[in-house]
């Protein structure tokens, strides 16, 4: 497994400018398998630097050129799928077909989404006798986070290429080696030298430098609330764009005329893919009272039939989590819903039985659930799934909106139009009906403490461009 230990500056592979390190750890074995370079603000200054200085040529280039740099990278990428998902199974513990399908494929569709939405924008429109312009913003920050890499950073990539931008992406130092394959895709496609930077670190050092740098003229970051308002606060004095992905606590509401045999285990691995490690899992889920014993019965079969394992193992369903303060957190929620009076119905505590290494965690069924409750409150990031009762569809849409949270949420009915006027009051950026999948053609992002931008289309090409009115110009 190759090294994160130079960055990718102005088109050349760069030594740090500090010595500092960090092992990359395999989830699934709790040993390292790289080194990432942990650089500082003078990395960053240097790369901010490099991206400043390409805007100005990149900006101006015509849509068509951007258009054919986008497929060339969609070429290179296809190419180099199998290295990014050995990289994702060994940094992040995805299982084998999770990597390959899910985690790279949905990277490859962020970069498609992209060049379809640049494709159909219009960059320039008149209103009256006024000439309004959409204009690359400038040189951008993107910061990423580790449990989806691929999408993540195409997500943001992607449409900052499209827009004319120029960047310096940070991505997580804790599963830094895909993000070295894409910037190896990048360059191969013929990405200009100093559009794409790419340095490596941790949050309150490079991610600092470069969301404060007065050069740098927005910032998109995926993350915690918590990270998010350290990001805004940083970002706050230079009057830069934030835009912000942030966590999430969604509620699936299962009405009264459901199949639960069907919603429940379809639902139940929707919210376990990728071990649970998703800002948008609904992991509320909200159960008519007087069908509770029923939907218990059928959580707990579900439960039991996710398999967790290593990457490399068949019939594997889930792998670890991320780390050891992933896993400690998970069995802190879990330990702290039995304190407060929840029944578990599957799972637990520990790893499941056979693992002594590794951070696997059991997948977790816990009912008794009141909306009070920690574990209800908390993102948990872990396979770990909550039945709270409701009396009636107001009391669900209710239970629903408690939180401080609003990035997703799920309706699931025997009548489509009734789960639609559902998904109509829940006060939450995206609602899944009876299963739907993302949708990349859609906007991706919450309402309240789950953030303040959008992603994917034409939603994300639009956060990397300012408008500018050019009155008389019509």
């Amino acid at each position: 497994m190759q090294n994160a230990d130079r960055f990718y500056v102005a088109g050349e592979w760069v030594a740090p400018s500090t010595t500092a390190t960090l092992d990359v750890i395999d989830p699934s074995t709790e040993q390292p398998i790289a080194t990432v370079a942990l650089g500082g603000a003078a990395d960053v200054d240097r790369a901010v630097a490099a991206a400043r200085a390409a805007f100005p040529s990149f900006s101006a280039t015509p849509v068509a050129e951007r258009i054919a740099l986008l497929e060339r990278i969609i070429e290179v990428f296809q190419s180099r799928g199998e290295d990014l998902a050995q990289a994702i199974m060994a940094e992040i513990g995805a299982p084998a077909e999770l990597a390959r399908a899910a985690q790279v494929g949905a990277g490859l569709g962020q970069f498609a989404s992209a060049l379809d939405a640049l494709k159909n924008f219009a960059f320039e429109e008149t209103r009256g006798t006024t000439l309004m312009r959409h204009e690359a913003i400038g040189v951008c920050g993107l910061i990423t986070p580790w449990n989806w890499p691929p999408l993540l950073i195409g997500a943001k990539v992607a449409p900052a290429l499209a827009a004319g931008c120029t960047m310096v992406l940070k991505p997580s130092e804790l599963a830094p080696l895909n993000a070295v394959i894409l910037a190896e895709i990048l360059h191969e496609a013929g990405v200009p030298a100093g559009v794409f930077n790419l340095v490596h670190g941790d949050g309150p050092t490079v991610g600092s430098a470069l969301t404060s740098h007065p050069d740098v003229d927005m910032v998109s970051f995926t993350g915690s609330t918590r990270a998010g308002v350290e990001v805004a606060l940083s970002a706050a004095p230079t009057v830069k764009r934030v835009a912000q992905e942030l966590g999430g606590k969604s509620a699936n509401i299962l009405l009264d005329d459901v199949d639960l045999a069907v919603a429940i285990p379809r639902d139940m691995g929707d919210v376990c893919a990728n071990s649970g490690q998703s800002c948008n899992a609904g992991t509320r889920f909200l159960v008519p009272e007087a069908r509770m014993a029923e939907a218990e019965a059928i959580a707990r079969d579900a439960a039991a039939a996710i398999t967790v394992g290593a990457p490399d193992e068949p019939g594997v369903r889930i792998g670890p989590l991320i780390s050891q303060a992933a896993y400690d957190k998970v069995q802190r929620l879990v330990q702290s819903a039995l304190d407060q009076g929840a029944t578990l119905v599957a799972g637990g505590l520990g790893r499941p039985e056979g693992r002594e290494k590794g951070w696997f965690v059991r997948p977790t069924v816990l009912s008794g659930v009141t909306n009070d409750m920690t574990i209800a409150r908390e993102e948990i990031f872990g396979p770990v799934i909550t039945l709270i009762a409701y009396t009636d569809e107001d009391d669900a849409v209710r239970i629903a909106n408690d939180t401080e949270y609003g990035l997703s949420g799920f309706v699931s009915s025997a009548d489509p139009a009734r789960a639609r006027e559902v998904a109509k009051r829940m006060r939450t950026g995206m609602v899944h009906i009876n299963g739907a999948g993302l949708d990349f053609a859609g906007a991706f992002g919450g309402y309240k403490q789950s953030g303040n931008g959008r992603e994917y289309a034409d939603f994300g090409l639009r956060e990397f461009l300012e408008i500018k009115s050019v009155f008389g110009g019509a």
